[in-house]
């Protein structure tokens, strides 16, 4: 007689607190992974970035030379460079060993809000206050941008890259992603200030947050909404979102099951959603099931132009 093998276990979200880090930077403005993970970037109001072991929570090292406050970060692939913007309009590229500022970029007319390498980490890209996103090549001893894209008409809160794909959210209320080797831009109207934008892991959905406390998950090619989330009461607030890093071929929409958002004042909260509304957005599904029909028939405008 044999007996069945067990069921296996969904994975499991994140529950205990592994590790607090006292920053000592006044308020934090973003943290962000290095890589691979085993690093952490800490963003500063006191105009400094930090770099932290993860697993000993011990500082590396401190990289100053931003005239105001730190407002993101990225690594290259390879962990030899760092990128940094600023409330100070500039960004600043950083050789990660000797913590020197290898390059300082100005060219915006505002505030620099995001900043990300592209996967080669030859090009650094920027979005800020003034409307654009700023591309700069790392290998050029130039200092312009070698490509302004200004569809914007307010400022560029997020931005995301994702192989020749750029994402961006504007306080405009409109999510644009950019194919940079077609020449195209697709528009999707949200109607409310975006605070941050993201691809899903196969590259078919975009995520975007806004200022109205609502997480709304969009086909990519279509526009179509494939759900829509509200459960934060506080609006006005900035609201940061992400969707599982597990590699799954597929995404769905389900109710009943854990979901995790980034929520105001950078907390992570785990919500267990029995049934009704669900109040944040997850989205993985085993590898045997298929996707089951989209909950929400509503589309959104999908606009296409020259970038």
């Amino acid at each position: 007689m044999s007996f069945p093998e067990p069921r296996p276990q969904a994975p499991q979200l994140p529950r205990h607190l592994l590790r607090t880090i006292d920053c000592q930077q006044g308020a934090v403005r973003a943290v962000r992974f290095n890589a691979d993970g085993n690093y952490l970037l800490s963003c500063g109001s006191d105009k400094s970035l930090k770099l932290w072991s993860v697993s000993r929570g011990t500082l590396l090292k401190t990289y100053s030379g931003h005239g105001y406050e730190v407002l993101d970060a990225d690594g290259s692939y390879d962990n030899s460079h760092l990128c940094s913007c600023s409330s100070d309009k500039t960004l600043i590229l950083w050789d990660v060993a000797t913590g020197q500022v290898t390059r300082k970029l100005r060219g915006h007319a505002g505030r620099v809000n995001c900043v990300q390498f592209n996967e080669e980490a030859t090009v650094i890209l920027s979005g800020s206050l003034d409307g654009t996103v700023r591309c700069w090549d790392t290998r050029s001893r130039r200092f312009e941008p070698i490509q302004v894209l200004d569809e914007a008409r307010d400022g560029v809160s997020s931005l995301k890259v994702a192989q020749h794909e750029l994402l961006t959210g504007s306080v405009d209320g409109r999510v644009r992603r950019y194919d940079l080797r077609m020449g195209q831009l697709h528009v999707d109207f949200i109607s409310s200030p975006i605070t941050c934008v993201c691809f899903s892991q196969d590259g078919q959905c975009t995520l975007s947050s806004s200022l109205d406390s609502t997480v709304r998950l969009l086909d990519k090619t279509t526009g179509e909404m494939l759900g829509e989330y509200t459960g934060h009461k506080m609006k006005g607030y900035k609201l940061d979102c992400c969707l599982s890093s597990k590699e799954h071929p597929r995404l769905e929409l389900l109710r009943g099951r854990t979901r995790l958002l980034l929520g105001p004042g950078g907390r992570i909260v785990v919500l267990e959603a029995a049934g009704g509304e669900s109040c944040c957005p997850v989205v993985v599904l085993p590898p045997d099931r298929d996707l089951p029909p989209h909950s929400h028939g509503g589309a959104c405008p999908s606009v296409g132009g020259g970038a």
